[in-house]
């Protein structure tokens, strides 16, 4: 997978080259390319953002660097560009299991209040939400989209089973996870999980995942 990256901050982007993400890139099954939106302004000092049109506080991003480093990067239209906004659809599983399936990405990192409606309008298919809350810039927004959807390129985690068994996968919360020593500040390991049948394991997972998911997120279970 390629994931396209416009931002205002590449200086952020480091980070993506650590862990899981970053052997991905070393093995060739994630490739990311950061674009730096200020190297496409035509204004002479380098200047990205101007004051709103009819009032209000802050500063909106212009649309003609937006739109020349959209050009820059994806010229064919061939990834589906993405807008991180809090006006978008919200980030689920779902979604994140649906990116996965595109074999490029480009993700437009406004700042500020935000990015020229004809922008949205003209150059971007979908815009995508991290939640019901504001960042003070898109690419935090980012660097949580491409974590989760790298999870799901083939290759990138050792076992196609850690996508499957973990929280919203399949509509609940994780059950709790245990591991070595089976004793520890005098708790101990449910037997279960130490008997080696895997049937009565896979029960007492599933009612645990039902369990605090009635707890915490009673919402996944519908009415």
């Amino acid at each position: 997978m390629k994931i396209k990256i416009l931002t205002l901050f590449p200086e952020i982007y480091p980070a993506l080259h650590s862990g899981v993400l970053g052997k991905a890139m070393d093995k060739g099954l994630l490739e990311t390319e950061i674009y730096n939106i200020r190297d496409y302004t035509t204004d002479k000092h380098k200047r990205c953002d101007d004051y709103p049109y009819g009032g209000g506080a802050g500063m909106v991003m212009t649309p003609q660097p937006l739109h020349d480093s959209i050009m820059a990067a994806d010229p064919d239209h061939t990834a589906l560009r993405i807008y991180l906004s809090p006006k978008g659809e919200t980030l689920s599983q779902k979604v994140v299991e649906k990116l996965a399936k595109y074999d490029s990405l480009l993700l437009l990192n406004g700042s500020y209040e935000g990015i020229d409606q004809r922008i949205i309008d003209a150059d971007i298919d979908y815009e995508l939400s991290v939640g019901d809350y504001v960042l003070t810039v898109g690419d935090f927004a980012s660097l949580i989209v491409i974590d989760s959807v790298a999870r799901y390129v083939p290759g990138v985690l050792g076992s196609s089973e850690s996508t499957g068994e973990e929280s919203f996968s399949q509509g609940l919360l994780e059950y709790p996870q245990y591991s070595r020593p089976a004793e520890f500040m005098g708790m101990k390991v449910p037997e279960v999980l130490l008997n080696g049948n895997h049937a009565e394991i896979h029960a007492w997972r599933r009612e645990k995942s039902l369990e605090i998911t009635r707890l915490r997120r009673p919402d996944l279970l519908g009415s």
